[in-house]
């Protein structure tokens, strides 16, 4: 069974691209487009991890995680946040929401796939 990945992005380049790198890594993958469209995915699906977009038109990916973290059905799914700000005030925004770690864009394949098996597969676990 593929582990299932909800990511969400409103650049539809980096989601489809995002998606791309995550099905070679063997990953099924839902997309959403903006906060709204990612709940309306998590009232329907649980994901084994999302990774959120920080900027994003509406409920940026820092608030949206905040959400996500209050919601019974997915609170505890671990959540990666990509975004195009690396600075240490946004990565400490985005820790401080609940995600479980923080990657700058523009993302490599490799260390993508490799962050995501390592949050999904814990050594010994």
């Amino acid at each position: 069974m593929k582990k299932q990945i909800l990511v969400v992005d409103d650049e539809i380049g980096a989601l489809t691209l995002i998606g791309i790198m995550l099905e070679r890594g063997g990953f099924g993958v839902l997309k959403a487009k903006d906060a709204k469209s990612a709940l309306a995915v998590l009232d329907q699906n649980s994901p084994d991890m999302i990774i959120l977009d920080v900027m994003m038109p509406g409920m940026d990916g820092i608030e949206l995680c905040s959400v996500i973290r209050g919601r019974a059905d997915a609170g505890a799914t671990p959540i990666l946040i990509l975004s195009a700000r690396g600075d240490a005030e946004s990565i400490m925004r985005g820790i401080e929401a609940g995600a479980n770690d923080y990657l700058p864009k523009p993302i490599l394949h490799h260390d993508l796939v490799a962050k995501v098996r390592d949050i999904l597969e814990p050594v010994g676990g």
